[in-house]
């Protein structure tokens, strides 16, 4: 029985570990994790540069304060026209929207789209909303931006989330006339912290698929044609670059490898004014020398986008990343692409990975813990707590990111979980051996050697003690009449009626000396009426020897008697034996007689007989029979003991 609840209360234990770890798991995924994966992202994973091929020109403080905002579109047309007549980049991305006309310039606009529609290397952005504001031309809008824009995009995932979209930001018509490729500007801005950490990848509408613009753009720098979405990635079938994905009501969304930020900046990549680059188309008309060597975007890989925020008229494209706090979105974009050129790609443990870390280092601190002393298994914890977080800095380094929190978290309710379940198990096991003990020793003596458990040494001190002797009459010749067994019966029964009687009295059962039981009253519980109290005892112990031998009568067991001996002095009280070897005891001229006088009970027939110093304390409560001038061996002079007939029967004395 006792086996079913230890293994009740370890399954009860061990569930109630599972559910608190999974509790722990959900808060600390939710909570604690994204930020630990922006601070390992800002510390360890984004510790190289952005190459430079990859370049932002930027629509800055020093460009609006030098040309007054807002812009006529032909001062932004100048960006491309610089870029496209004399910089020569391979190509360009445009981070921005386009969505009415300026009717108050319709110049300006016409000069705009005539210049964009010469570039043939340019890539716009477009945009998605979750607005519903469809009207009756919005299926034929859609049908027409998908035929110029779309690419061929296979779905192959088995589990398919619907897209949140429900209309296009519509371009005006001389804007979708002038481009010639567009990609999805579209991002989810918030993570469960608030900071981007993935960018969409491909959106949908209507059935449709869209690569972001950094997508778009990688395939146009690879001539590729097609993608495939699988559940878990992206494929590119001309290149043959798969990225890590995932699918949400957002769309199919990829975790960004951010880099460092170039000093002086808000930037990760290199970084032109655009008002840089309007002074040097200028400069180059009027053939001067220009700000800027147009020869520096040859071959390159160039975005424009617009952030100003120090001006009176602020134009902000700003998004929380785990880089800043306000990292501009274009520099974003510039990031991705960089991402998928380089095939630096973020990549995250899986959730059976994760959960076999979890398991793993649960079991391990289990482990750690049962098997070693508190202080050696704490510093173990802690280094392969260190350990851990190390392999997390390596993996994170490698641009594989791995729960961070979590694992020690839930190592960290492993640890108190196992300590308490160690501690309430030693605790147990305690009870369970001071219950053993208490066969074996006094209760009393046993509770006395726990309160002063690192206080155990040889010793003891002198007390005035009663100590009482009783001993079964004829014990011998019974024996030998019966079986082992059934004097072991007879004995362990009139064993268990007497221990609670001398218990009842305050007394300390000393030990069992084959048939005889000797106790003492005053120490080690103290008790100023010790020697009525033994006297007492003695009394009821007599009384419960005759029901017991009509009980035995009754079952045909034979007959038995005993006889009892009490005498009260100073003794030794303590520890006697060695230092490895200790017994609780009591010794000394008062022990001695006790036995002595007990063994008289043969010799005048008795059952019950008292010393004189005994008698001293309990003349007042027992009718006695006085025995003159004993001669006790070991003793020089005679003395008196007394044969108790009957006492005054009172309470007990209080412990």
């Amino acid at each position: 029985m006792k086996k079913l609840k230890s293994k009740a209360f370890f399954i009860f234990s061990v569930l109630f570990h599972i559910v608190m770890s999974f509790v722990i798991m959900l808060v600390s995924w939710q909570i604690f994790e994204p930020n630990a994966y922006n601070h390992m992202v800002n510390w360890f994973s984004a510790a190289k540069n952005a190459p430079d091929d990859v370049v932002v020109v930027i629509i800055d403080d020093k460009s609006v304060s030098k040309y007054r905002w807002p812009w006529k579109r032909e001062l932004y047309g100048k960006i491309f026209e610089y870029l496209h007549e004399y910089g020569k980049p391979e190509l360009v991305g445009y981070d921005a929207l386009v969505n009415s006309l300026d009717l108050d310039n319709p110049q300006s606009d016409a000069k705009f789209f005539n210049t964009l529609s010469k570039m043939d290397n340019l890539v716009v952005g477009f945009s998605l909303t979750d607005e519903n504001n469809r009207d009756e031309n919005e299926k034929q809008y859609s049908e027409k931006f998908f035929s110029k824009f779309g690419v061929n995009i296979t779905d192959k995932r088995k589990n398919v989330y619907p897209s949140k979209y429900q209309s296009y930001v519509k371009f005006p018509q001389d804007y979708f006339n002038a481009v010639k490729y567009a990609g999805s500007v579209n991002s989810t801005r918030f993570t469960a912290n608030g900071y981007l950490v993935y960018a969409d990848q491909i959106v949908a509408i209507d059935g449709k698929f869209y690569p972001s613009l950094s997508l778009r753009m990688y395939m146009y720098l690879n001539d590729a044609k097609d993608l495939t979405i699988y559940d878990n990635s992206i494929f590119v079938e001309k290149t043959g670059l798969s990225i890590p994905s995932f699918s949400s009501y957002n769309g199919i969304q990829s975790y960004l490898k951010y880099y460092k930020i170039r000093k002086s900046t808000s930037f990760s990549h290199r970084i032109y004014s655009a008002s840089d680059l309007i002074d040097s188309l200028e400069a180059i008309r009027s053939g001067k020398k220009p700000v800027i060597d147009p020869s520096e975007f040859n071959g390159k890989i160039v975005f424009v986008g617009a952030n100003a925020k120090a001006s009176a008229i602020k134009v902000i494209d700003e998004l929380p990343t785990p880089m800043l706090a306000e990292h501009p979105g274009v520099d974003v974009q510039a990031t991705n692409l960089t991402n998928l050129l380089n095939q630096d790609l973020m990549r995250l443990s899986s959730f059976w990975q994760d959960l076999f870390v979890i398991i793993f280092l649960s079991i391990l601190t289990f482990v750690i813990i049962s098997r070693l002393t508190f202080f050696k298994s704490i510093a173990l914890l802690a280094g392969v707590a260190l350990l851990y977080f190390g392999f997390a800095v390596v993996c994170f380094s490698c641009n594989f990111a791995v729960n961070v929190v979590t694992p020690l978290a839930i190592q960290l309710v492993t640890m108190v979980f196992a300590y308490s379940y160690n501690f309430i198990m030693e605790g147990r096991n305690k009870e369970k051996i001071k219950q053993a003990m208490g066969r074996y020793l006094s209760q009393d003596v046993m509770k006395n050697v726990v309160k002063n458990i690192d206080d155990i040494k040889l010793g003891g001190k002198r007390a005035n003690v009663t100590v009482l002797f009783a001993d079964i009459r004829g014990f011998t010749s019974m024996s030998e009449k019966m079986s082992a067994e059934d004097v072991s019966v007879i004995l362990n029964e009139y064993f268990s009626e007497i221990e609670p009687i001398i218990t009842k009295y305050n007394g300390t059962i000393n030990k069992f000396i084959g048939d005889a039981v000797m106790a003492v009253f005053g120490d080690p519980i103290q008790d100023l009426k010790h020697p009525v109290n033994a006297v007492k005892c003695a009394y009821e112990m007599l009384k419960k020897v005759e029901e017991l031998q009509d009980k035995w009568i009754f079952e045909g067991k034979p007959k038995i008697e005993i006889g009892i001996g009490i005498n009260t002095g100073d003794a030794f009280v303590g520890n006697i034996g060695s230092e490895k070897r200790l017994e609780y005891t009591v010794i000394g001229d008062t022990v001695n007689l006790a036995s002595r006088i007990e063994s008289y009970n043969k010799v005048y027939r008795t059952n019950f007989l008292i010393s004189t110093s005994t008698y001293s304390y309990v003349s007042s409560i027992a009718d006695v029979i006085k025995i003159s001038e004993v001669q006790i061996r070991g003793k020089s002079k005679k003395m008196d003991i007394y044969e108790v007939l009957r006492i005054n029967i009172e309470k007990p004395a209080a412990k």
